[in-house]
């Protein structure tokens, strides 16, 4: 007859019940997990558009088609971005890069009439959603909107995201169970299968001409049904004695002439099976032993293949890591040019503005001075010409000849200025120099910038200080940092000072840029070089212009560079390279 074990089957149904229990409450985990992490990446795309609306717009508003798609390229380059559709005003697409699902896009009402983005989420089953935003233009204190942007991501951005987190929880819940397991059946087996066994293993030592000695003993401290059990059977016991006894009173009549006989017989076999009994007890022990020993090297052999599945997930997920951190660095460089391009861009577009001022002029002076010839032309064939009208005609002439010469030098000036700046700017080249006038040409460049300021530029430089060097990469230093200056340190200021000293020392070029602005905080300073770092991100900064500065001085120019500052008292750079023509010697 088959034995069906009471301890398994309470076992199996308690952890049947636990282990549907485990999987209910893992799989709510990872629900949770995914939606936090969804939350996340939505967030993530508010963030992105509050750092790229800015640039997007201007390049939108300017019909810069090149440079939005430059910062959409860069976009999308981001790993949580998967796609990127950028229109104009008549939802025109101008860039449309990565992948493009069937996105469902409307905008609402705010209080105040303006019109605000609402979060897309993918209506075909594609796992896309994101987040559209509107691009509005500032232009004297009327708002435009000029375009519309389109970030997009996937629900398989979410799952690489969680994908360690999943695996934690359910190594997690596989640990637990495994431990539960574990101890239930070893807390099965001492309280309820050990007792058991050993009850049964008395009962079967049971000696019909001994009964005494075949009593249970006691197997645990605890007084449970099987202390009944043993109790009962020990009654039972006492019972068969007394009629053993009651037996054998009526047999000593007749058997009298035997007793010494039987006695030394009793005795003996009374010792036979105590020595049985210890042999037996013994063997026991050793075959528990024996079991424990097995346990534990199937523990030993579990736990070993536990940690060589956690170490494959953790190389895994550190060759995942360096993946990204290269992906990233990509995006990175791209954004890095693509800020540089923008620069050079918006001085185009205010030099451009500049320059049709004293074209302006010109035109006006050519018309007036055309007037004055069919003027004079008309008086000569009537024959109405007199010395007066000549005289007139000359001061007039002369007048509009030299504002005509003056405002045509002006502009000459500025694109000449412009001209080598740019050229340098989008160029690796290294020529030879002179850095008092190279400085005044960046400078001169920077005019249309500076003209709506009362900020002020002094450059203490020798005359023939002259040096091998990018000339590109001084030109986008200086550049940036007088931005910055009239960006951040001149806020609130109305006429600000920038000093920039020059000094030659042992085939180096020291470079001390200061400024008395507003200066930066002690926080501010560990984080100034560092990319995205700005105060004006609501304003359109990109935070990529000291970074850039950093780099040109450290990769471009293989010098140092050194701030020092102090909140109320300005900030100063130290910048030291080589000479470029001595270095290669």
């Amino acid at each position: 007859m088959k034995v069906t074990s009471i301890s398994r089957k309470l076992l199996t149904r308690v952890l049947s019940f636990y282990f549907i229990l485990t999987f209910i409450v893992t799989c709510v985990q990872i629900g949770a997990e995914y939606f936090n992490t969804k939350s996340h990446i939505i967030s993530e795309l508010l963030t992105l558009e509050k750092t790229f609306s800015g640039s997007l717009t201007r390049a939108v508003w300017e019909l810069n088609t090149q440079q939005a798609l430059d910062i959409a390229d860069g976009l999308v380059a981001i790993p949580m971005i998967k796609g990127i559709t950028v229109s104009d005003e008549n939802d025109q697409i101008i860039a449309q890069l990565g992948e493009i699902g069937d996105i469902e896009s409307y905008v609402y009402q705010s209080t105040n009439g303006t019109q605000l983005s609402a979060l897309n989420i993918d209506s075909t089953g594609e796992g896309l959603f994101g987040h559209t935003f509107p691009l509005i233009f500032e232009f004297s204190g009327r708002t435009t909107r000029v375009g519309t942007v389109t970030l997009l991501s996937s629900n398989q951005v979410i799952f690489n995201r969680i994908e360690v987190g999943i695996y934690f929880l359910i190594g997690n819940a596989m640990v637990k169970t495994a431990a539960l397991i574990f101890l239930f059946s070893l807390a099965f087996n001492q309280l309820l299968t050990g007792p058991l066994n050993k009850l049964t293993e008395q009962i079967n030592q049971f000696d019909l001409d001994d009964p005494e000695a075949s009593k249970l003993h006691s197997i645990g401290y605890e007084r449970n049904e099987l202390n009944v059990l043993k109790n009962s059977y020990n009654n039972l016991i006492d019972e068969l004695v007394i009629y053993k006894e009651r037996f054998a009173l009526a047999q000593q009549e007749t058997i009298a002439a035997n007793d010494k006989l039987d006695e030394h017989n009793l005795m003996l076999e009374q010792e036979v099976a105590k020595k049985t009994s210890s042999l037996s007890t013994t063997m026991l022990k050793m075959e528990k032993q024996q079991r424990e020993l097995l346990i534990q090297q199937t523990q030993l052999k579990d736990e070993n293949q536990r940690r060589s599945k956690t170490e494959a997930t953790l190389k895994e997920t550190n060759h995942d890591l360096k993946s990204s951190i290269i992906e990233l660095k990509k995006a990175q460089n791209r954004l890095i040019e693509s800020e540089k391009m923008a620069s050079l861009g918006m001085l185009s577009a205010e030099v451009s503005h500049e320059i049709n001022t004293p074209i302006g002029v010109s035109i006006t002076s050519t018309t007036y001075l055309s007037d004055l010839l069919e003027q004079l032309k008309s008086n000569i064939n009537n024959q109405k010409l007199s010395k007066r009208s000549l005289d007139e005609f000359t001061s007039n002439a002369s007048h509009s000849i030299d504002l005509l010469v003056n405002n045509l030098n002006r502009a000459s000036e500025l694109i000449t200025s412009y001209k080598q700046v740019a050229v340098d700017q989008t160029s690796d080249k290294i020529r030879k120099i002179n850095i008092h006038q190279y400085l005044n040409e960046i400078i001169q460049s920077l005019h249309p910038k500076l003209k709506k300021t009362n900020h002020q530029i002094t450059i203490n430089c020798a005359d023939d200080v002259e040096i091998y060097c990018h000339a590109g990469a001084i030109s986008q230093i200086i550049t940036n940092l007088i931005i910055n200056s009239i960006v951040h340190g001149f806020e609130g200021i109305n006429q600000g000072q920038i000093t920039i000293d020059v000094a030659e020392k042992d085939g180096n070029l020291q470079l001390h840029y200061s400024d008395n602005g507003i200066g930066v905080t002690s926080e501010g300073m560990t984080q100034l070089f560092h990319p995205f770092y700005t105060t004006k991100s609501d304003k359109g900064g990109t935070g990529l212009g000291t970074h850039i500065v950093q780099n040109l001085v450290t990769d471009t120019l293989n010098g140092t560079i050194n701030i020092a500052s102090e909140v109320g008292e300005g900030l100063s750079y130290d910048i030291e390279f080589p000479d470029m023509l001595e270095a290669t010697f």
